[in-house]
């Protein structure tokens, strides 16, 4: 069974929680969902697990290569503890390479897409990059060096995935000592928050022990709610747009900045961070929490309604496309799946009233 397999036999319970969830929030009246944003993300998550079928086998072709090459040993791969080992091993890489896609500019890029629904539920946690694969694969090299077998890695990389799609909701509170040790639906809040106290805070996949161990620790404070998003907010219901939008912005600063020096440290420094001569022509307002608003374009009930069934399709051409995967041609690949993309988008397209640049309503508390 391929890993895409294994994603569509974890869709319905995807969905399912997803509807748990719903109901539970409109039954205690705090209802953290937005059908167009629900469905955005999910879109994102889909194009996500599409353009893995095209870069997945990268990332595996060079980590079996320095595993078979360079590794110092080889471990086995039917002694338990080598598994124990592999899920902390790749949870402490993750925490790297997740630090990172916060950290430095081009990281950001790839990784903004996870944080810019402004609302946060299970749908949030679908909301994956469709171009982690420029960069992740190094984190994970130390691995193979040490000589994990790659099959061992690609299983405990999907648990630490999979883990971590329960803890993308407001629905649980705090869990006393399961929070002091574990990523925690409280913890991973604060990592999704653009509050200052909050911001570049809780990194961890499965444990949150690294974030105590290094110093990025933050716990959540009942008296400073969440505010969720990106300080640079989407504006876009668009999977597409949303990998592309960190990127447009540093190509733009680059292409602008004077010195050439300045022109690659735009991409290196930390998120935000803009050359002097290209800030002071083309200025942005400095980020205050008081004035975020919320992106919501109206959508009539017919054409949400219109949006909600395509959408039922775009999801079923996607299903079938990452299941049959492994048994096309690459250009029947390449079609089939710029065509699950080309649904995708016109649900955004369907969710966004023409002529709507920029809508919001405040921020909740």
């Amino acid at each position: 069974m391929t890993a895409s397999q294994v994603i569509v036999l974890a869709t319905p319970v995807f969905l399912a929680m997803i509807g748990i969830e719903l109901v539970v929030g409109l039954v205690r009246g705090r209802n953290t969902y937005r059908l167009a944003d629900a469905m955005a993300s999910i879109s994102a998550g889909m194009v996500s697990e599409i353009a893995k079928l095209f870069s997945r086998l990268f990332a595996i072709g060079v980590y079996g290569i320095v595993f078979a090459q360079v590794a110092l040993w080889q471990l086995p791969a039917d002694a338990w503890w080598v598994w124990l080992a592999a899920l902390l091993g790749y949870d402490l890489c993750y925490y790297a390479y997740h630090r990172f896609g916060h950290r430095v500019a081009v990281g950001w890029a790839a990784h903004a897409v996870h944080h810019q629904s402004e609302d946060y539920n299970l749908s949030t946690a679908l909301r994956q990059t469709s171009t982690g694969f420029l960069f992740g694969w190094l984190f994970y090299l130390p691995l193979a060096l040490l000589g994990f077998p790659p099959k061992v890695v690609a299983v405990v990389a999907l648990v630490d995935l999979l883990y971590q799609y329960w803890v993308h909701t407001q629905q649980v509170g705090k869990l006393g000592w399961f929070d002091r040790w574990f990523c925690s639906p409280s913890n991973h809040r604060v990592h999704h928050a653009v509050n200052d106290r909050y911001l570049d805070r809780n990194y961890g996949g499965i444990l949150i022990v690294w974030d105590r161990l290094f110093g990025t620790f933050a716990e959540e404070d009942d008296a400073e709610p969440c505010v969720y998003g990106t300080r640079s907010p989407l504006r876009s219901w668009n999977p597409l747009w949303a990998n592309l939008q960190v990127y447009k912005d540093l190509v733009l600063d680059s292409w602008r900045a004077r010195r050439w020096a300045d022109k690659l440290r735009v991409w290196l420094m930390p998120p935000g961070w803009r050359p002097a001569d290209v800030a002071a022509r083309w200025p942005k307002p400095a980020f205050e929490l008081a004035q975020v608003r919320r992106w919501e374009p109206p959508l009539p009930r017919a054409r949400g309604a219109a949006a909600l069934l395509l959408f039922v399709v775009a999801l079923g051409a996607t299903v079938a496309v990452l299941w049959h995967a492994h048994r096309l041609a690459l250009p029947e690949l390449a079609l089939a799946a710029a065509g699950a993309v080309a649904l995708l988008c016109a649900v955004s397209a369907l969710c966004t009233p023409r002529g709507v640049v920029a809508a919001g309503a405040p921020a909740r508390a």
